[in-house]
This record gives structure tokens, C-alpha cells and sequence, in this order.
């Protein structure tokens, strides 16, 4: 999942960055209102993680104004007062939920989990297709019933897959939501952790392949 933090704290943007990406969430960083505007109208995010108090342009202006480019992207707010009208501000503005600084990083990847579930109605608090089953709050995957260790790149990948069953996804989308967005590494990265897990999620002989591979397009996980 690929998620950008608005807000000019350095130290605090640093902490929510490694905190999300220890939580198996790919991070980009703006710190400024126009650099945040600017990433969130060139690129496809998650979710946006916004602070209200920053330079060049306001987080209410910003977040009125990605609203109305995107209309289901999910926003979190973060206000270091605890001041009901700014609150009431950021929600007009078309944000999703606000938090309150001092934050803890738990609470931010709940509501995080929570806004995801949010935004796809379909989506309920443990992913299903088929026989496995994914749990974002604990990062546990089973397939019937064997439990499979996975890697944070293949849970990472095997996540956006279950979050959109039966669509097909490119190479470019698989890279720019499950690895860094400006990752720059071996060309058959995707290919590889395809493999992976297709090879960790066949727990017995008998199982039924659920990831395919769409001949010029990009691959699909269906049940």
C-alpha cells in the first residue's frame, strides 16, 4: 500500500515513515501544502496521512482541493490542537478522520486499516478469496488450514492482490504499490516474488492455482 505523509515536521514525518513502513506500508514524503498537492495529483496513493499546519499551503486548502480531484481516496488528518473547529474544518474539507498530536503509530495504522475498509465496503476486517485468508491487523495468512510465513514484499504483494480480486493489475501498479514508488531495481522484481508466492501459497499438492498471468496486461488473483 502506498501512502503519502503531508507535513513539514521533519522529525515527525520520519517517525511516521518508518513506523508505517515497519507495518508493511510504502511511504512517500511532502513538506509542504504545494510539494503535497503537487504528489498527490501526479501519483495513485492509498491513502493520504495530512497535517493541517503547514507551510505554502494549508492543509484545509489541500485537502479540499485532492478531494475534489479524487473523490474516494481515503484522508487522514493530523492536528497538533485539540480544537473541535479545526477538526470540523478538515472534515468539510472532505477528510476521512482526523488525529489528535501526540499520536502513537498504532493508532494511526488502525485508522489507516480502518479508512482502507472504508473506502471499499466490500473489503471486511480479514480479506478472503478462495481458501486463504489475510489478516492486516496481524499480518497472519492462512490457507485452509496452514498457516504461511511470508516475506514483507510477498504479504505486501499478496495484500494488494486480495484487495482487488479479480482485476487485472500491471506490472507498473504492482510496483508502485507493493515496492518503493521510484523503485529502480531489477527488471523482473514482480516477476520473481510472483513466483514466490505462488509457490508459497500451493500448501499441498491439490491446491488450486489463484494467481494468473495475463499475457501482455499484467497479472490477476481470483478465486
Amino acid at each position: 500500500m502506498q501512502i503519502l505523509v503531508i507535513e513539514d515536521e521533519k522529525k515527525i514525518a520520519a517517525i511516521l515513515k518508518k513506523g508505517l513502513e515497519e507495518d508493511l506500508y510504502n511511504i512517500d514524503l511532502a513538506f509542504d501544502g504545494k510539494e503535497g498537492e503537487y504528489k498527490a495529483s501526479v501519483n495513485s496513493y492509498d491513502c493520504i496521512i495530512l497535517d493541517l499546519m503547514i507551510p505554502e499551503l494549508d492543509g484545509i486548502t489541500v485537502c479540499r482541493r485532492i478531494r475534489s480531484e479524487n473523490k474516494n481516496i481515503p484522508i487522514l488528518i493530523l492536528t497538533a490542537r485539540d480544537d473541535i473547529e479545526d477538526k470540523i474544518a478538515g472534515l468539510d474539507a472532505g477528510a476521512d478522520d482526523y488525529v489528535t498530536k501526540p499520536f502513537s503509530i498504532e493508532e494511526i495504522s488502525a485508522r489507516i486499516r480502518a479508512l482502507l475498509r472504508r473506502g471499499n465496503k466490500a473489503d471486511p476486517v480479514v480479506l478472503s478469496l478462495a481458501d486463504v485468508t489475510l489478516d492486516p491487523s496481524t499480518k497472519m495468512v492462512t490457507r485452509g488450514s496452514q498457516t504461511i510465513t511470508l516475506t514483507a514484499k510477498e504479504y505486501m504483494l499478496l495484500e494488494y492482490f486480495m484487495r482487488h480480486p479479480n482485476t487485472i493489475l500491471s506490472k507498473s501498479q504492482l510496483l508502485e504499490h507493493v515496492w518503493d514508488y521510484h523503485y529502480e531495481g531489477i527488471s523482473n522484481i514482480v516477476e520473481t516474488y510472483i513466483k514466490y508466492l505462488r509457490k508459497k501459497l500451493q500448501t499441498s499438492p491439490h491446491d488450486k492455482e489463484l494467481i494468473y498471468t495475463i499475457r501482455g496486461l499484467g497479472y490477476t488473483m481470483k478465486g
